[in-house]
């Protein structure tokens, strides 16, 4: 068993404030004969209820394996952990939030999964694996495949007689077709919301400029040039009307239930399409990956592995049976069939092609654009470091700054860049 780390729980603490009272514990029927697991994720209510039936599934095929559920909305879940990992009473399996994922490595909360013989790999390469692994170690699984995209209402663009430029596309064209839309949009439509702080558009902008969002050393991977440069890249769409103002959207970070009738296209995950989609049943929607600068850097394109792991803590006689609800996670088609592909396309490159058998239009839509991204030339990507948790909210506030005028581009950028280096200096 590794050592659990106090310094990183510490800077996991910082962010949040939920007491020791919230702690929650299995919520099953544990008890009794044979081995019962923990497993802990996040979601909406839809998607709590079909993993649920999923875990109901998998015990149903395996009798002598118990599973108690342990689900939580995005935030109550990290907040959760960070009461658990005080407690050392983490889940035996549970979902990683992003910004946590070098964290929980630091804190020593992984359990290699290399060794644990009822985890199948066989359909995964070595590239594959070496992508998974943190620092060359197998410590988590990939549980789904994102990359970023440019979502579009097909629907509209037909109605209001426009058309995108070509699937070449760079930014500044990007940039004129929504001024252009947007003037001459019908009244109530424009071209987009305002998301400068949409994190996988912002590291494809910073990839294809030759930067990162982290480095392999764990710092700040972009400059406050290339930071300015999307914000104004953004600013110039405010300025013109092209993209909703704060006082439309309701503030950073707008719901899309509240603004999908408004605008045309949306920067965001590829997995997004499942759900936003399906709030606007009677308009057809459609995905593109995100324009490319003319000097693009090679390798600039990357996926993001939303992931899972076994706890260190965990029994060693439970170690088989973890094995195969991670297995049942990530290798077996019928498991998706219930969970859908909420969560992204499958990082198992035999499921992906299995999964366009039974997907939606959206699903499909979906895992066509991850396909092909995949399939082209990734240089390596790095999770975000410790103390970088809040990052994104930083991102949203530095945003918001930049839409009311409140300071110059330059200065927003240096602040943010400063802000987020002090928060990993003060996590090392």
């Amino acid at each position: 068993m590794r050592d659990f780390d106090r310094r990183a729980f510490l800077a996991l603490a910082g962010m949040s404030a939920l007491g020791a009272s919230a702690l929650l514990s299995g919520c099953g029927g544990g008890s009794g004969s044979g081995i019962a697991l923990r497993y802990a994720w996040w979601g909406n209510t839809v998607r709590q209820q079909n993993y649920e039936r999923a875990l109901q599934q998998f015990q149903e095929a395996n009798p002598g394996i118990t599973v108690d559920p342990e689900f939580a909305e995005y935030t109550a879940f990290q907040e959760r952990m960070t009461t658990q990992m005080a407690a050392r009473n983490v889940a035996d399996i549970f979902w990683i939030a992003s910004p946590q994922v070098m964290t929980y490595q630091a804190a020593g909360l992984y359990r290699p999964l290399s060794d644990i013989p009822t985890l199948d790999l066989s359909d995964y390469s070595e590239a594959d694996i070496a992508a998974f692994s943190l620092n060359g170690e197998l410590l988590t699984m990939p549980h789904g495949v994102f990359v970023p995209v440019v979502r579009y209402n097909e629907t509209f663009l037909e109605e209001d007689g426009a058309e995108l430029p070509g699937e070449d596309w760079n930014w500044d064209q990007l940039s004129e077709f929504l001024i252009d839309y947007a003037a001459n949009a019908p009244e109530g439509r424009t071209g987009a919301s305002y998301t400068p702080d949409q994190d996988m558009a912002f590291e494809a902008w910073l990839r294809q400029r030759g930067q990162d969002l982290w480095t392999a050393e764990g710092t700040v991977g972009f400059d406050a040039e290339a930071l300015g440069d999307w914000f104004e890249w953004w600013r110039v769409l405010l300025d013109r009307g092209a993209v909703l103002s704060l006082g439309e959207q309701e503030g950073m970070q707008p719901d899309f239930a509240d603004i999908g009738e408004r605008v045309l296209v949306n920067f965001g995950s590829s997995n997004h399409i499942i759900d936003e989609a399906a709030m606007f049943p009677d308009w057809r929607y459609r995905l593109r990956s995100v324009p490319v600068a003319p000097d693009a850097a090679d390798g600039h394109r990357f996926t993001y592995y939303p992931r899972l792991a076994v706890y260190q803590g965990i029994d060693d006689e439970k170690l088989e049976a973890a094995g195969r609800l991670i297995d049942y996670n990530v290798n077996n088609a019928d498991f998706l069939r219930t969970v859908g592909l909420t969560m992204g396309a499958p990082p198992n490159p035999r499921l992906l092609q299995e999964a366009y058998d039974f997907a939606s239009e959206d699903e499909t839509e979906m895992l066509a654009v991850v396909e092909a991204d995949r399939a082209e030339e990734q240089r390596p990507r790095y999770e975000a470091p410790p103390g970088t948790g809040t990052w994104r909210e930083a991102l949203s506030r530095a945003s918001e700054t930049i839409a009311l005028g409140d300071s110059s581009v330059s200065a927003v950028a240096e602040s943010l860049i400063a802000e987020i280096q002090a928060g990993i200096d003060q996590a090392a």
